[in-house]
């Protein structure tokens, strides 16, 4: 798209629009946003052979620089799930690690320059790109569904008998009694309340992320708008030197701020994906 098309709202409007793919024709649901499945695979690629070419070159003597912050950064992610998870599972921790990089990764394209990759896309026909794949909701949700499938399975395997113990849990916590007939009148408000329970988390799980990257991204849009008023028409006059110059000091003092932010959202969501997992592997003494 040309900088100037449709003015700002046109400008911004583009750099909101996913690149689709239609599953079924003339229909909005069966559509698939290729660029955010193109680039949340290519990131994962990427953190698995960059991960895998660390530990093949890892020595035991004096580390590199990269494998001392690998080493670190895997320390400090074990760390936070000896804090947090009392299960025997030996995957949580490696999922812990996978999905921290793998959120950040993912996060860290939101400081790419914003026209860069779209423009890229429209030399080989494509139209529209977006190129940060927490800033669409099918991927946050697919992320939180993923852990929560993991929740399910530890909740019906650990909790035994198998699937009875998770069920007879949904009806007798939190509200407890000895009596079985308060028991059973406690079943109502125990069921609903674990329902709405379960259903909130991959939904807060996904929509947090979504919504702090959306306003990110957003911003970063807003910056270029507003500074370099969506074309490089006067780039080279005084006006336009100074709009340029604002446009690069703006945005790199969000981009900066932003680091924080996208570090803190992949925190976030690694460490309620523990809770969760650990959640699951609870047992309560009365059941």
């Amino acid at each position: 798209m040309a900088s100037g098309e449709g003015g700002a709202g046109g400008y911004i409007e583009h750099h909101l629009v996913n690149h689709t793919t239609e599953l079924v024709e003339n229909s909005s649901f069966w559509t698939i946003n290729t660029d955010s499945v193109f680039y949340t695979l290519l990131l994962a690629v990427l953190y698995i052979w960059f991960f895998r070419r660390v530990a093949k070159k890892a020595s035991s003597g004096v580390p590199s620089k990269t494998q001392n912050l690998l080493e670190m950064v895997i320390g400090f992610i074990d760390a936070q799930v000896k804090d947090i998870f009392h299960g025997n599972s030996k995957i949580v921790a490696p999922l812990a690690l996978s999905i921290f990089i793998w959120v950040f990764m993912m996060n860290f394209m939101d400081l790419i320059p914003v026209d860069l990759l779209p423009w890229l896309g429209t030399l080989v026909g494509i139209e529209y790109m977006r190129v940060v794949p927490s800033t669409d909701l099918n991927i946050t949700f697919g992320l939180s569904f993923g852990v929560m499938l993991l929740v399910f399975y530890y909740s019906f395997t650990v909790k035994k008998p198998f699937a009875l113990g998770y069920f007879k849990e949904f009806a007798t916590h939190p509200f407890e009694s000895p009596n079985l007939l308060v028991q059973t009148i406690l079943a109502v408000p125990n069921i609903f309340l674990n329902i709405v329970e379960t259903v909130a988390k991959p939904v807060s799980l996904g929509l947090r992320l979504f919504g702090n990257m959306y306003a990110g991204e957003l911003i970063f849009i807003l910056i270029a708008v507003l500074t370099l008023n969506y074309g490089m028409a006067d780039a080279f006059s005084v006006g336009g030197g100074v709009m340029s110059i604002a446009q690069f000091l703006l945005a790199l003092v969000w981009a900066l701020f932003h680091i924080l932010i996208i570090t803190l959202q992949a925190y976030i969501f690694m460490m309620l994906s523990v809770v969760y997992l650990n959640m699951a592997h609870e047992q309560h003494d009365s059941h």
